[in-house]
């Protein structure tokens, strides 16, 4: 009798992080050896949601070495599959017409989401397509346990952390200059507090330190200015501040209309890159500086396009083909439906249920612990105003206003602030 045919696709969606490839060079090795057919998709969901059958067949050949490079040979895409059912029903046609069963999706919580929904559709339709997901992304937020990063992060960091530590010495060679860097991350600090802690900039700001739900533009304005007056105080007038681009969905709507054109993707998210963020913040500040008497340039730079492609580091490299690895052992195991980890060197799935907010059925974000010791040590080496530099007459001055003024206006800061 001849055993079942066993197809496993690969597909790649939203945007790439090193050691994509080492998870493609993962699954296939270990789904090439033991006889399964390998199809990589081409240009994630996109293609295959409309019907065209657009892949390769991978084997050994072809994945040769692919594990050192970044990028992603299969190349990505943001297309949502979920928001059309009709959309849905193409993909899983498209899948079964490929004799698809089996589907490995490697991305970030939305890809996970639309992974899960091809799997419950197929169903539906009476079909069998068991999914895994192999949790990518360099923003560090997907529901994992603390500690453990999603691929690519700790690469991102790495190749992020230099390029601050270049802006820092440009700008104290330069002199009178700060860098504004608006660090990738959607809801998430994880990145900009990993590069800015690792390349001690002299403030990082994400949006998990505002408990609250909405803050006013001002708010970052004065946590910036704060730590531009301390640093120039110190003998230094220049330095990096690092800001997530999360801190944009805390800005309260009033203030938001000055930030540009809001401008959506594929899965409904703001498109961060289209904001001006970098530059109203910069006009701000300088306005603010100018009034207390400080003369400096600003440069407002945007961190994360040139950290996503950029060749894995070794513990990307390792940790990536490992859980393509494990990925193909969960489904050769006949199961489905889950996310792949890998916690004290063990493969643990977390199933899709599990992760999903049953309020939005989208998965839930991992942000921050501001009450961990890593935010604290990172907090604890920032420059920026600390709540006992309210009664600090000499900060008052470098101000240019009385103390009780100075306490008065900036004690809002501290109202809602973690305790560090």
């Amino acid at each position: 009798m001849v055993g079942k045919r066993n197809v496993v696709a690969i597909v790649c969606g939203g945007g790439p992080a090193p050691g994509m490839n080492a998870v493609i060079s993962g699954v296939t090795s270990t789904a090439y050896r033991h006889g399964w057919e390998i199809l990589g998709i081409y240009d994630g969901f996109s293609r295959i949601g409309r019907g065209e059958k657009n892949y390769i067949r991978l084997d050994p050949s072809v994945i040769n070495r692919i594990h050192l490079t970044g990028g992603c040979i299969l190349k990505m895409s943001r297309f949502n599959p979920t928001k059309n059912e009709s959309d849905l029903r193409t993909v899983v046609e498209t899948l079964t017409e490929l004799g698809v069963t089996h589907l490995v999706t490697i991305g970030g919580d939305d890809t996970a989401f639309s992974s899960s929904a091809v799997s419950e559709y197929a169903k539906k339709l009476g079909r069998t397509i068991n999914v895994v997901h192999v949790p990518k992304t360099i923003d560090n937020d997907l529901p994992l346990p603390e500690g453990i990063p999603t691929f690519g992060f700790e690469t991102a960091r790495a190749f992020g952390t230099t390029e601050i530590q270049n802006l820092m010495e440009d700008a104290r060679t330069s002199n009178n200059r700060w860098y504004f860097t608006i660090a990738m991350g959607r809801t998430a600090g994880h990145l900009a507090l990993g590069m800015g802690r690792s390349a001690g900039a002299a403030v990082t700001i994400i949006p998990e330190e505002f408990p609250q739900e909405s803050i006013r533009l001002q708010q970052v304005v004065d946590i910036i200015t704060g730590s531009i007056v301390k640093r120039y105080l110190s003998g230094k007038n220049y330095g990096v501040a690092v800001i997530a681009e999360g801190v944009i969905e805390k800005i309260a709507e009033q203030d938001f209309a000055e930030l540009g054109n809001v401008v959506l993707d594929e899965h409904g998210h703001i498109r961060y890159s289209e904001l001006d963020f970098g530059e109203i913040l910069k006009q701000k500040v300088l306005a603010e500086v100018k009034r207390i008497g400080i003369k400096i340039s600003v440069v407002d730079k945007e961190i994360g396009y040139e950290l996503r492609c950029t060749a894995p580091i070794a513990y990307d490299i390792d940790y990536a083909r490992n859980l393509g690895y494990e990925a193909m052992q969960f489904l050769m195991r006949g199961e489905s439906g889950a996310l792949i980890t890998i916690q004290d060197n063990k493969a643990v799935p977390l199933r899709f249920e599990d992760i999903r907010d049953p309020a939005t059925g989208k998965t839930f974000v991992r942000r921050v612990n501001i009450d961990s010791v890593h935010y604290k040590i990172a907090r604890g080496f920032m420059m920026r105003l600390e709540k006992a530099d309210l009664d600090d007459p000499g900060l008052a001055n470098a101000f240019r206003m009385e103390p009780e003024d100075f306490k008065n206006r900036y004690s809002y800061l501290f109202d809602q602030e973690p305790t560090v």
